[in-house]
C-alpha cells in the first residue's frame, strides 16, 4: 500500500478499504458469522430465536403476501353487482380475521420462545426475545436476515453448491 500523494487520493483508498469491509461483512453474515451480525441479532438466546421460528411454518409469515392480495382483490375492476361482495368479504371479513391470526401467532411465538429460552439458557438476558421472534415470524422466509439455518421442520439448510 502506497501513502497517497493528495487528498482525493486517500479519500479514493478509504472508499475502497470500506467498500471492501462491508463487502467483507456482508458475506460473512450470509454465512451466518455471529462476529458480522448486528447486535441485535448476536448471543445463543437470539440465534435460538431465529432458530425456533425458522424450524416452523406459522400463520404470520404469511401476513405480506395476503396483504397483496388483499391489496389486487380491491383494485381488480369488477361489474358493479359483485364489487359489494368481494369488499365485504376482504374488508370486513378476511382482512380483521388476518390481522387476528397475526396478532395471535405473534403473542403465541412471543410467549414459546421466551419459555423455552428461560429453560434452556437460565442465566441469559431475555429482554427482547419474544418481540424479536415475532419480528421474525412475521417477515417471509426468503427475506429473513440473518438467512434462515433451518427449514420448516427442523432439518438445516443444506449448504449451497
Amino acid at each position: 500500500m502506497t501513502a497517497p500523494k493528495n487528498r482525493k487520493e486517500a479519500y479514493r483508498q478509504l472508499r475502497e478499504r470500506q467498500a471492501a469491509e462491508r463487502a467483507r461483512a456482508r458475506e460473512g453474515m450470509l454465512r451466518g458469522e455471529e462476529r458480522y451480525f448486528p447486535a441485535r441479532d448476536r448471543g445463543p438466546v437470539r440465534k435460538f430465536a431465529r432458530d425456533w421460528v425458522d424450524s416452523r411454518r406459522l400463520l404470520s409469515q404469511y401476513f405480506l403476501p395476503f396483504s397483496l392480495v388483499i391489496l389486487l382483490a380491491t383494485w381488480i375492476p369488477f361489474p358493479p353487482a359483485v364489487r359489494g361482495y368481494v369488499y365485504i368479504a376482504v374488508i370486513t371479513i378476511g382482512w380483521p380475521i388476518m390481522m387476528l391470526g397475526v396478532l395471535l401467532t405473534s403473542l403465541w411465538v412471543s410467549w414459546q420462545v421466551k419459555k423455552t429460552a428461560a429453560e434452556k439458557f437460565p442465566g441469559e438476558s431475555l429482554k427482547g426475545v419474544g418481540f424479536y421472534a415475532a419480528m421474525r415470524a412475521l417477515q417471509i422466509r426468503k427475506l429473513r436476515f440473518p438467512p434462515p439455518q433451518f427449514l420448516p421442520g427442523g432439518k438445516p439448510v443444506p449448504p449451497k453448491k
